[in-house]
C-alpha cells in the first residue's frame, strides 16, 4: 500500500478539494463527496482513496455520470491542438505519444472521435498511461462495436483508472 506524501486525513475541507478535486476530470464533486462521507487516516492510502472516490462515482446518477464521462477531452482532438487541456490530461495525452502523431494519424483520431461520439453521444475514454498513440487507435477500432451501455460502463471504468494513476502521481 502507497501512502500520500501529504496526508489526507491530515487536511481541512478546501485543502482536500484542493488537492484532489481535479484527479477526477473537471469534477470536483467527486472528492467533496470523499470528504462529505468522512476522511480518516484510512484515505492516506492512495489505493483506499482511489477506491472511495470510485464508490462515490459508481453510486452516482446517471445524469451526473454522464456529465463526468463529458467533462473529458477527445483524445488528440481540438482542445488539444488549442491548449485547452488540464494540465493532467495535457501530460497524459502527451506522455501516450498523443503529440507526435503524423497528419495522417491525427486525421483519424478527429474521424474516430468524431464518429465515436456519434454513435454513443459521449467522447471515447481511455487511460493512456504507459500506452501509445497505436494502442489508443486500436482501442477506438475494438470499442466502436460495443452497443452503448458496454461503452458507458467501459468510460466510467477507464475514468477511475485514469483518477487511479493521478493519485499514484501525488
Amino acid at each position: 500500500m502507497t501512502e500520500f506524501k501529504k496526508r489526507p486525513s491530515a487536511m481541512d475541507k478546501a485543502t482536500f478539494i484542493e488537492a484532489f478535486g481535479g484527479v477526477y476530470e473537471h469534477s470536483p464533486w467527486v472528492a467533496e463527496a470523499v470528504w462529505n462521507q468522512g476522511v480518516t487516516p484510512v484515505h492516506d492510502v492512495i489505493e483506499t482513496l482511489a477506491e472511495h472516490m470510485a464508490k462515490v462515482v459508481e453510486s452516482a446518477d446517471k445524469e451526473r455520470k454522464m456529465s463526468l464521462i463529458n467533462a473529458h477531452p477527445d483524445l488528440a482532438g481540438k482542445a488539444a491542438v488549442r491548449g485547452e487541456l488540464t494540465a493532467a490530461s495535457t501530460t497524459e495525452q502527451s506522455g501516450a505519444g498523443l503529440g507526435d502523431c503524423t497528419a495522417e494519424e491525427f486525421e483519424k483520431f478527429q474521424a474516430y472521435n468524431d464518429a465515436y461520439k456519434e454513435k454513443f453521444g459521449f467522447p471515447f475514454i481511455k487511460a493512456v498511461k504507459n500506452s501509445n498513440r497505436h494502442e489508443i487507435i486500436a482501442g477506438f477500432e475494438a470499442r466502436i462495436g460495443n452497443n452503448p451501455d458496454q461503452e458507458f460502463k467501459t468510460a466510467l471504468l477507464e475514468i477511475d483508472k485514469i483518477a487511479r494513476f493521478r493519485l499514484l502521481e501525488m
